[in-house]
């Protein structure tokens, strides 16, 4: 039975660090946050202050610029991801503007600038981070370091080339290539298009083994479905309809990073797979 990973999000409060704040006046207003802005729900809000810190003076604008972040945030790069740019795209609605810290800017850059540039993006001069106060002014603070004391550091997804895909096998060679890496994932992908005209990707994971550590197996499918959502490119070709695919992933987890090393397309009759992931539990290595 496959199952979804999900992803975190990270509520407002918690965040405060309190002194003086800038003053909103009476320039903007208090509406809703859209539906579109997938992103910015389930954050610890649901209205927002317009004009917001972006400078954006319309809803169609504050929608469109905001899309193009919401890939981004499905990555999971880091855990304040959404919070530092809801911030900003989708302020909430208090009598004053709360700006993201400059050490939250700094922690979500240092974890998701290599992300964007897997993608072919540098971080974004609008963002850069000595635009943001001081954390000993008000605005919302980095809990990086409390996050990692409260929550399980897991290993990272790699921004690499994406392995060949393999579609006819032994269960002899598959057992070989078990042996030779620590986890092995089933993973049945799809895709969508966005009303705004994107490519979005259902992802579900079954994992076949791992012997890494102590990992969970949902921890394991997280993290696949992060590997797909920064290596895109890989996701695409391994999507080249709108029909359902299903994929044996095979790779190591070394120093906290994934790696995925094979790829087998798994078709709805291949014994050989079956049989390989049969033969697993009982197989030694040599």
């Amino acid at each position: 039975m496959f199952l979804t990973a999900k992803i975190l999000v990270f509520a407002l409060s918690g965040f405060l660090r309190v002194a003086a704040a800038f003053d909103i006046g009476l320039s903007t207003k208090c509406v809703v946050i859209p539906k579109e802005m997938d992103m910015c729900h389930k954050i610890g809000y649901s209205e927002m202050r317009l004009p917001n810190l972006m400078g954006h003076t319309s809803m169609g604008e504050v929608i469109l610029k905001s899309t193009t972040w919401q890939h981004l945030a499905h990555t999971d790069c880091h855990p304040h991801l959404r919070t530092f740019l809801c911030s900003l795209f989708a302020p909430v609605c208090l009598d004053t503007f709360i700006h993201p810290c400059r050490s939250m800017c700094v922690a979500v850059r240092d974890s998701c600038a290599p992300v964007l540039a897997c993608h072919g993006h540098p971080w974004p001069h609008s963002l850069d981070c000595d635009r943001f106060p001081a954390d000993e002014d008000m605005c919302l603070a980095s809990l990086t370091k409390e996050y990692k004391h409260l929550h399980k550091v897991l290993p990272k997804p790699a921004c690499q080339a994406c392995p060949a895909v393999v579609e006819f096998v032994t269960h002899k060679r598959v057992l070989e290539v078990f042996c030779a890496n620590n986890f092995a994932v089933k993973v049945k992908l799809s895709k969508k298009r966005t009303v705004f005209g994107d490519q979005e990707y259902n992802i579900e994971c079954q994992v076949e083994f791992i012997t890494q550590g102590s990992l969970l197996p949902y921890e394991t499918q997280s993290m696949i479905q992060q590997w797909l959502l920064i290596n895109e490119n890989c996701t695409q070709r391994m999507t080249p309809t709108h029909r359902p695919m299903v994929y044996l992933l095979v790779g190591n987890i070394e120093e906290g990073v994934i790696l995925v090393n094979q790829v087998y397309r798994w078709q709805r009759r291949d014994s050989q797979l079956t049989l390989a992931t049969q033969k697993w539990r009982y197989h030694k290595c040599l």
